[in-house]
């Protein structure tokens, strides 16, 4: 595959096998506002991108895969949740969990270490430490991206990791794309996508993980 391919493919699993729920592509929809939002910020206020980010649109997301996410026997795509979780490129629920455990202890260390190792002046007030604390917050984005991209290079190769890595940041824009309906759907009571398209696209294709372009 070329590079756009991967790209395309990666867009098009992540849809089909980890958001059914239409709650979940709601919450991806607000999340990627939100996300946009904090783009525009990062160039202007970065501590207030990063607290954006991550207490808002970070967490819209997250919710959508932990509590509404169907985890029961995906029929659409014949394959089990403990199956998907396993081949899922990116951060999967237990990578997850550990990342957001990161996240939530990192201001009992700037508490403990106001200049974390020297690596900020130490702060006079709560102002001081809430924009210390969303830099920090920041560097953990970063560095989770740039830790998941590497390690897929020497897991899957770097075409793999590269694409997974504009795949992420371009994700806000691509979510809005496809699932600025799903609100309407849950106002018709449509609380799963039933993924017509998926299952037209796997009578097209004998092999389901082959790109998409009608999708994407």
């Amino acid at each position: 595959m070329t590079f756009f391919e991967e790209l395309q493919k990666q867009r098009w699993d992540d849809h089909r096998l980890y958001h059914h729920s239409r709650i979940n592509q709601s919450l991806h929809l607000l999340s990627a506002l939100t996300f946009l939002l904090a783009y525009v910020l990062v160039t202007v206020n970065p501590a207030i991108a990063s607290i954006l980010g991550w207490f808002v649109a970070m967490w819209l997301r997250q919710v959508g895969h932990f509590f509404f996410e169907p985890k029961t026997y995906d029929k659409v795509n014949r394959a089990s949740h403990e199956h998907k979780e396993e081949i899922k490129i990116g951060y999967n629920l237990k990578r997850k969990v550990v990342l957001l455990v990161i996240w939530a202890l990192t201001p009992a260390w700037l508490y403990l270490d106001p200049t974390i190792v020297g690596l900020f002046a130490n702060h006079e007030n709560w102002v001081g430490f809430v924009e210390h604390l969303a830099v920090l917050w920041l560097i953990l984005a970063l560095g989770a991206l740039l830790f998941r991209t590497v390690h897929l290079f020497f897991l899957r190769g770097v075409q793999t990791g590269l694409a997974w890595f504009t795949k992420i940041l371009t994700e806000p824009y691509h979510d809005i794309k496809i699932y600025w309906r799903s609100p309407l759907y849950i106002l018709k009571g449509q609380l799963i996508d039933p993924m017509h398209h998926v299952i037209e696209n796997e009578e097209i294709n004998s092999d389901v993980d082959e790109p998409n372009t009608k999708f994407a």
